[in-house]
């Protein structure tokens, strides 16, 4: 679901990233408003003036949407569950939850406080409106503050959609959850509504479309899409957690992994290693056979070619660290989502400095789709992620 992004402030103890595919939403609400909207609903002003209301207005749902997610985020710490931050990406803002509630009531008050934040701060913005009216503020200003309170309005009840994994979603599954006392049940049962949620909208931006309305279709049918594969993935989290989280990392290691030692010459480790294991990482030792680090395929593109024969693995080495080592008692499904964050597909896997084996993304995509095979569930795609919050 996520490309790169930018860690932008901290807030009640909760990171807030921005997700690079934000900027592109955050251009489009921008031009939308300043050529559409605004215009519209509002016209006789300059253009230069519609442009300012059209920043407001993005940067007012820019808070609108951390408004949103906070109030999740201190809900879901309330009944004890850990959120790593918000992220916001193209689609609005998710919550980074690393396990499920512990129960339906849980799962409950986390859902109905995004929609309830969201209607108060509709109420506010309306309030403010009604007030600047009545003391004859800027009609420009007046129309950022109607537009903010309409947002939010419609964004909670967006959000109330029966759609998992919406908020509305989440109502449904903590009702079903409650009903049958199964969580994987219920999340199945809410996934299938939220992706047939999804191919409605994509059908009627279809319509739209075809009817003439190309920008509003066009809209309908991003959001259908992005909620039917959001729906999809949210199970294919829950089995993947529910398959890999209690279970130790040396479970699924390899030991005594392919090692290379640091004297090495970069030539001899690409034709040896590189084209012979295809692995894209290997750990590196000293004569010795102590672990001193690992050698990636990033470090050696570095390096240039004519310097192949008279560089060693030692000169362009990682030490070890937390970001390439993991301890052999460190729960799978936490390995997993830190490979994610990191973007690497392999781990050392280190106890007290000395090496234990490796663990890759491979090898844990291998034992879910063996435990789903054997349980009747489809595997999850190896490209999804760790448990998150929309």
């Amino acid at each position: 679901m996520f490309g790169k992004r930018l860690q932008i402030f901290r807030l009640f103890g909760f990171s807030v990233y921005l997700d690079l595919s934000w900027l592109i939403i955050a251009v489009l609400i921008t031009w939308s408003l300043a050529v559409g909207f605004f215009p519209f609903y509002y016209p006789g002003f300059a253009m230069t003036s519609y442009w300012i209301m059209g920043v407001l207005g993005a940067l007012g749902l820019f808070f609108s949407i951390i408004f949103h997610e906070m109030s999740h985020s201190l809900v879901s710490r309330e009944f004890g569950l850990d959120i790593r931050g918000i992220t916001l990406f193209i689609f609005g803002g998710v919550s980074e939850m690393t396990e499920e509630p512990a129960d339906s009531k849980a799962e409950f008050y986390m859902a109905v406080a995004g929609p309830f934040s969201s209607v108060v701060l509709g109420a506010v913005f309306g309030g403010v409106y009604r007030l600047g009216s009545g003391a004859q503020w800027p009609p420009q200003v007046l129309a950022v503050l109607g537009y903010l309170a309409i947002i939010n309005l419609l964004l909670a009840a967006f959000n109330l959609l029966p759609a998992y994994p919406l908020d509305g979603g989440r109502v449904l599954r903590s009702a079903l959850w409650r009903w049958r006392g199964n969580l994987r049940w219920a999340t199945r049962i809410a996934s299938r509504i939220g992706a047939g949620f999804g191919l409605a909208l994509i059908l009627m931006g279809i319509l739209s479309i075809i009817t003439g309305n190309f920008i509003g279709g066009m809209w309908w049918v991003l959001i259908g899409m992005f909620l039917r594969n959001a729906s999809q993935s949210s199970y294919s989290q829950l089995l993947m957690q529910r398959a890999l989280s209690g279970e130790p990392v040396r479970k699924f290691m390899k030991k005594d992994p392919v090692s290379v030692s640091g004297s090495t010459p970069i030539d001899e480790l690409v034709h040896d290693y590189l084209y012979r294991y295809h692995y894209k990482m290997f750990p590196v030792k000293d004569e010795a056979g102590n672990l001193t680090g690992c050698i990636t395929l990033e470090r050696i593109k570095d390096v240039p070619r004519e310097e192949w024969g008279t560089k060693r693995v030692r000169d362009i080495a990682s030490g070890c660290s937390e970001k390439n080592t993991v301890e052999p008692s460190t729960d799978a499904m936490q390995v997993m989502a830190r490979m994610n964050r990191e973007g690497v597909s392999r781990l050392l896997v280190t106890d007290h400095g000395r090496l234990e084996g490796i663990v890759t993304l491979k090898d844990l995509f291998g034992f879910i789709a063996l435990k789903m095979d054997l349980e009747g569930e489809e595997a999850p795609p190896s490209g999804d992620q760790a448990p998150r919050r929309p």
